[in-house]
């Protein structure tokens, strides 16, 4: 049976939450998205949070038969919506102004054979 892109997109976003708890980060949200006029205008995938911080993540998942990596997708313009958001939840959430907050993105890349994924953490893109 063929698993479809949304399928693999849970996935990713569910091995990234248990990766992220595994290393140590408090899971505050998770597929938080606005709306103007019945219009999706963004999604951040996980926020998190560490040591005071506040991360914003983007998970990308693909299959290991790809000839690129899933991080090659989180693009100036796909960082820039991401800040738009995030502002949005911060704002939302009532977080100060000042409190220190950033995106990072994670890679994952799935191997179906062998059940097995792996996961890239980009920092502070």
């Amino acid at each position: 049976m063929a698993i479809n892109t949304k399928e693999i997109g849970d996935i990713g976003e569910e091995i990234a939450k248990k990766y992220l708890q595994g290393k140590g980060y408090e899971i505050l949200d998770r597929n938080f998205f606005k709306t103007v006029n019945g219009l999706k205008i963004g999604e951040i995938d996980i926020v998190a949070r560490k040591e005071g911080a506040i991360i914003f993540f983007e998970v990308k998942t693909l299959t290991g038969d790809r000839r690129f990596a899933p991080e090659s997708k989180v693009n100036f313009q796909k960082q820039e919506k991401i800040s738009k958001i995030a502002q949005i939840w911060l704002d939302e959430n009532n977080i100060p102004p000042d409190s220190p907050w950033q995106i990072d993105a994670l890679a994952i890349v799935l191997d179906f054979s062998s059940r097995k994924a792996r996961v890239k953490h980009f920092q502070n893109i």
